[in-house]
């Protein structure tokens, strides 16, 4: 239990650091459009930073290829929808519209979290 619980808190910081800190304006501009570098590249550093928690729980290198490939994919595809269902931008900031975006957003990633702890725990990833 102490290590589903240790997986959680360090996908929720790796999140923080992959969304928060190490995105650039050049990937969010590209995220509305999938012929732009930028969406790929955000999501290949999400991708990247779950595969280093994954190995640092000691799961196995083919778990940890599949659910990387997996979670770029739907990260990506996360971030495409929200950026243009939202317009591409919401600079508003004060408008409830784009709270209610930016939440449903991280809803959807922290649900993808929730989904890897169920891996995890069908499959023994972890030992629990």
């Amino acid at each position: 239990m102490l290590a589903l619980i240790g997986l959680l808190v360090a996908l929720q910081v790796k999140h923080f650091l992959a969304d928060y800190v190490l995105q650039s304006g050049w990937m969010i501009a590209g995220k509305a459009d999938p012929g732009h570098a930028g969406g790929y590249v955000h999501a290949a550093i999400h991708a990247g930073a779950t595969a280093l928690v994954l190995f640092s729980f000691g799961v196995d290198w083919r778990w940890v290829l599949a659910i990387a490939i997996a979670e770029l994919a739907i990260h990506f595809t996360i971030d495409l929808i929200k950026a243009r269902v939202s317009g591409d931008g919401l600079a508003d900031t004060g408008a409830r519209r784009f709270w209610a975006m930016h939440g449903a957003d991280q809803l959807a990633h922290h649900l993808t979290y929730a989904l890897l702890l169920f891996v995890a725990v069908q499959f023994g990833l972890l030992g629990v």
